[in-house]
């Protein structure tokens, strides 16, 4: 049987699929298929349910939780970091009436922001487009995700705030939940335990395996060196991806919550984990 697997092109996913990619984790008789993408294109296709695992953003996984169930691994979170809005030197100093560039609807960078200020105005664009944008100046204000969190001040740029520092702050604590593995329900319950370990036991190797792992993933770093191709795994790939903890689901707990009560998240979601 083939299971597809879709995850995003980002030197963090790669590095926890780096098990299954290089054939170093027994896949039990399984296939994998993997498939690339960005994140908001993966949110879109989890409403057609294309793929039978798939990365998504924990603020997708609110309007999908009747199809999808959440992995107890491979979440992405921000301990005391996050998404980034950035600016010019000269740039706005508050979000009031700014249109800021955002790499989609559906991403918890976007749902996260609403609740920071809700006051600004968007435009999507793609994720890696926004930098450049901000700093040409056709974006007043850029939400940045995946590497330009570390590249920013090399453009010139300034940050207006680090949603990460702010949900830690807001909640005493608790790290911001951008991303997990999401399986589709309709799998059945024996063959989602069956690829649950199977992802869990990728994530495991890559942590132990943490050199060649990193070789692998620097290849989808898009220009990091290989020392911030290391900090940023180790800032999205650590204990919390390999289980949430009580720690991690009380965040996504609380994250989604807050969605429905901002009135960005149409539903009060129940979260449910698969084994």
């Amino acid at each position: 049987m083939t299971i597809t697997v879709a995850h995003s092109p980002d030197s963090d996913d790669a590095f926890m699929f780096y098990g299954l990619a290089s054939g170093r984790v027994d896949m039990g008789g399984l296939e994998i298929a993997e498939v690339l993408a960005d994140i908001e294109t993966l949110n879109r296709a989890a409403f057609e349910g294309q793929y039978d695992v798939t990365a998504i953003s924990i603020h997708a996984y609110a309007h999908l939780a009747d199809r999808y169930m959440l992995l107890p691994h491979g979440a992405s979170m921000g301990d005391r970091y996050g998404p980034i809005v950035v600016v010019r030197k000269d740039g706005p100093t508050s979000l009031d009436g700014v249109r800021v560039a955002i790499p989609g609807t559906l991403t918890t960078a976007y749902l996260t922001l609403r609740l920071f200020d809700p006051r600004f105005t968007y435009g999507v664009m793609g994720f890696d487009q926004i930098l450049e944008a901000v700093r040409d100046g056709r974006a007043e204000a850029g939400l940045l995700i995946h590497e330009g969190q570390l590249t920013y001040a090399d453009e010139g740029l300034r940050k207006l705030v680090d949603l990460g520092e702010w949900w830690a702050d807001r909640t005493d604590g608790l790290p911001l939940p951008l991303g997990g593995n999401a399986i589709r329900r309709a799998l059945g319950p024996a063959m989602i335990t069956r690829v649950s370990r199977l992802l869990h036991d990728s994530i495991r190797f890559g942590l132990t395996h943490r050199a060649d792992a990193l070789e692998h993933a620097i290849r989808f770093g898009r220009g990091l060196d290989r020392p911030r191709t290391d900090r940023f795994v180790g800032m999205y790939v650590n204990e919390l991806t390999l289980g949430y903890g009580e720690r991690g689901r009380a965040a996504v707990e609380r994250l989604l919550e807050e969605g429905w009560r901002a009135g960005v998240i149409p539903e009060r979601v129940t979260v449910e984990f698969a084994d």
